[in-house]
């Protein structure tokens, strides 16, 4: 047992690490804002455990960035049971602010009634897929509560990186150019899939700019869900001398049949990466989508160096 100036035992004791000084200390933790709107992800795809188990790792990695966070997972394809819909998700957070409020005014305290929206709802989606988004748009006026839509995750220089993690993950791109190894399957020539047309290819294009930038190879982006987009592509990059291309998908995952991408690797006579799935940068983007629209952002999360 310790005593005020010391250890009564001779075993040390742990002191508070006294605060930086200056302007190169740490920045204090952020943490939700009390009352603060849920973040509801708004999740499309065919409902499945494993793109619950994707939702909830991307919530997770969001609460571990914002302590204090409420997030919530809302499916466009939901039962309302094992997967609930983006609707009965958004009604549950209205009616538990509200519960909340009648609550304290019951227990005495001095609170003023809740306004402003009730949750934030980001699509679960790296690109824009107008299709998806007027879902998304129609969940949330069909469930008649006060709440802001943010914009898709990308284009951004997080999602480059994944793409490039993803690559380097299936043996198709060295995992860091300044080392001096070499990958005997790397690709010379990368085709960036998306879905939602044409809009969609120009934003998957400028993060295909930033990932061109990381692997010194060219990148060309395509649509999935467009008839020989794809192949095209391939022939386009082949013709400019690109031997051994790559099927990059700008996509999470949940938004695309897996057989999709099976057939435009084999379309384009080429091997494919996994979708970006959970990976840590999704969940960051979703959380800056979510506290810009608050207003409560310090900064937007950074890409890493181009090495």
């Amino acid at each position: 047992m310790s005593s005020p100036t010391g250890p009564a035992s001779g075993l040390p004791v742990r002191m508070p690490r006294p605060r930086q000084p200056g302007r190169h200390r740490r920045p204090e933790p952020l943490a939700a804002p009390e009352g603060a709107p849920a973040l509801v992800l708004a999740v499309p795809g065919t409902s499945s455990a494993a793109t619950r188990s994707l939702a909830e790792e991307v919530v997770s990695i969001a609460r571990s960035e914002l302590p204090g966070l409420d997030a919530r997972i809302g499916y466009l394809e939901g039962d309302d049971a094992e997967f609930p819909t983006l609707q009965s998700v958004l009604t549950g957070a209205a009616e538990e602010r509200t519960a909340r409020y009648e609550q304290a005014r019951a227990a005495g305290a001095d609170v003023t009634e809740p306004d402003g929206p009730v949750a934030v709802v980001v699509p679960l989606l790296a690109g824009p897929d107008n299709a998806l988004l007027r879902r998304v748009r129609q969940a949330v006026m069909e469930s008649r509560i006060a709440a802001d839509l943010t914009d898709v995750l990308g284009p951004h220089p997080l999602l480059a990186e994944a793409l490039h993690v993803r690559l380097s993950e299936a043996g198709l791109a060295r995992a860091d150019r300044a080392r001096l190894f070499t990958v005997a399957t790397a690709a010379d020539g990368i085709i960036l899939a998306s879905v939602g047309g044409e809009e969609a290819v120009q934003a998957a294009g400028i993060t295909g700019m930033l990932l061109a930038a990381r692997l010194a190879v060219p990148v060309m982006a395509a649509a999935l869900d467009e008839e020989g987009a794809i192949a095209a592509t391939a022939e386009q990059l082949r013709g400019s001398g690109s031997q051994q291309l790559a099927l990059a998908p700008y996509l999470i995952g949940p938004e695309i049949d897996a057989g999709l991408l099976d057939a435009a690797a084999k379309e384009a006579g080429c091997s494919a990466a996994e979708a970006l799935g959970p990976y840590p940068a999704i969940g960051k983007l979703a959380l800056a989508k979510y506290t810009t629209a608050l207003g409560i952002a310090p900064q937007q999360p950074q890409g890493a160096p181009v090495r």
